[in-house]
C-alpha cells in the first residue's frame, strides 16, 4: 500500500504555479507521484484553463512528456471562480512508496479513475450515471478501500456542455439533453453525482430514471462533490478515504452541514480529523496540522435558510448565485479554521440534501 499525501500552495495569479515548482525543486514532491490536482482559481472560467495549461507546461518539463500526456495522466479538477475572501490555491495529491513502517490506526488513502470518453448526447443521461458509477468503483478499488464507511470524499470533474459540442452532436443527428449549455452542464453534474451514490450504495440504481436527473431531490450522495469543465471529455474521479494499515501521516474526515448555519455539522468534520477546537475554533497549535479543507456549497439550491428568504436567485446578482453560495460557506467554515485557505465549490445537483454542504478535512495525525 502506498503512502498518500496532500500539499497545498497559494497562487498569486491564475497561471502562478511557482508554489508547485518550489515543492518539486525542494524534493518534497516528485512529479511522477502526483496522482491528482484540485485548484481554486480566480476570475472567469477561462482562467481555469490558464491554471491547467501552466501546470501542464511545468509538469510536462519535469515528466519529459507532452502537455496532452500530462492532462491524460493526472486528473486536474480546477474549480473556477472565487468570491468573498476565498484564497486561490492548488492542492497536490501524491502517492509514493512508504517512508517507514505503517503507524497504528487508519491513515489516508487516495484512488483515481477515469470513465471512457463521453459524447455530448450522453451528458446528463443514464449512460453517464452508469459510467460515473463504474469509474467511482474503480477509484475506490484503486485506493484499497473495501468498506464504503471508510470513504470521506469523492471528487469528480466531468465534461461541461459547450455550444461547439451541441453543434457537433446535432451535426451527427443526435439530440443533447438541453441545448442551453448551462442547463446541460448542470444535468451532467447531476448524473455524475447520482453515479457516486450508486457506487457507494447510497442510491439504488433501479430508483434512477432519465426523469430523475436534477428532478428527484430525494436522491443524493453525502460523499460527493462534482464540477464540470469544458476542458474535460471523460468523468474523472478522485476518492479520498482512510484504511487500516495504510502508511503515512495524514487522516481524512468529513461532515455535513444540513444548512448554511449548521456550524456544528462543520465542526464535526474537524473533530473527526482529530483537530482540537477551543470555543468552536481550531486552535493555533492544531491549525499547523490542518493540511486541506474542501467544502461543497448548496445554498443556491434552496430559496431560504431556516425559514428566512434569501435573494440568491432573485436579485441582480442571481447569475452569480453559485459564487455567492461559495462565499457564504467559505466564510462560515473559515470562521472555524481561522484561515481562508480552504476550497469551496458550488454544486447542488444530487450532492447532499438540498441546501446542505459537504465538508472534508485532511490533517496530519497526532
Amino acid at each position: 500500500m502506498q503512502e498518500s499525501e496532500v500539499h497545498c500552495v497559494t497562487m498569486a495569479a491564475p497561471n502562478d504555479v511557482s508554489g508547485v515548482a518550489a515543492l518539486l525543486d525542494e524534493g518534497r514532491v516528485e512529479a511522477e507521484n502526483i496522482v491528482a490536482i484540485i485548484a481554486q482559481t480566480e476570475g472567469d472560467p477561462y482562467n481555469r484553463g490558464y491554471a491547467t495549461l501552466a501546470l501542464q507546461v511545468l509538469l510536462g518539463e519535469r515528466l519529459s512528456c507532452s502537455h496532452a500526456e500530462v492532462f491524460d495522466r493526472i486528473p486536474m479538477m480546477m474549480i473556477g471562480g472565487v468570491a468573498g475572501i476565498m484564497c486561490p490555491h492548488i492542492n497536490l495529491f501524491v502517492r509514493k512508496a512508504p517512508g517507514g513502517a505503517a503507524p497504528g490506526g487508519k491513515r489516508m488513502v487516495l484512488g483515481t479513475a477515469d470513465s471512457r470518453v463521453l459524447v455530448p448526447e450522453e451528458y446528463g443521461t443514464l449512460v453517464q450515471v452508469d459510467l460515473a458509477a463504474e469509474a467511482v468503483k474503480a477509484a475506490i478499488a484503486d485506493a484499497g478501500i473495501t468498506d464504503t464507511a471508510d470513504i470521506e470524499c469523492i471528487e469528480i470533474k466531468c465534461p461541461a456542455m459547450t455550444p461547439a459540442r451541441v453543434a457537433e452532436a446535432e451535426g451527427r443527428g443526435k439530440a443533447v439533453v438541453n441545448t442551453n449549455p448551462v442547463a446541460a452542464s448542470s444535468m451532467a453534474k447531476g448524473a455524475a453525482a447520482l453515479g457516486i451514490g450508486v457506487a457507494t450504495g447510497e442510491i439504488a440504481r433501479q430508483d434512477i430514471t432519465e426523469g430523475s436527473i436534477n428532478r428527484d431531490k430525494s436522491l443524493f450522495t453525502t460523499l460527493g462533490s462534482v464540477s464540470a469543465g469544458g476542458e474535460q471529455v471523460a468523468t474523472r474521479v478522485l476518492v479520498i478515504g482512510n484504511a487500516d494499515g495504510a502508511p503515512g501521516r495524514f487522516v481524512a474526515a468529513h461532515g455535513v452541514m444540513e444548512d448554511q448555519l449548521d456550524v456544528a455539522g462543520a465542526r464535526r468534520a474537524f473533530a473527526a480529523a482529530g483537530l482540537g477546537l477551543e470555543d468552536g475554533v481550531v486552535t493555533e497549535a492544531e491549525r499547523r496540522r490542518m493540511a486541506a479543507v474542501f467544502v461543497n456549497a448548496g445554498a443556491d439550491s434552496v430559496p431560504s435558510v431556516r425559514g428566512r428568504r434569501h435573494p440568491l436567485h432573485s436579485d441582480f446578482l442571481a447569475p452569480y448565485a453559485g459564487y455567492q453560495a461559495k462565499a457564504v460557506c467559505h466564510a462560515v467554515v473559515s470562521s472555524i479554521t481561522g484561515d481562508t485557505l480552504l476550497l469551496a465549490s458550488a454544486g447542488s445537483e444530487h450532492q447532499g440534501r438540498p441546501g446542505a454542504n459537504l465538508v472534508c478535512v485532511i490533517a496530519e495525525a497526532e
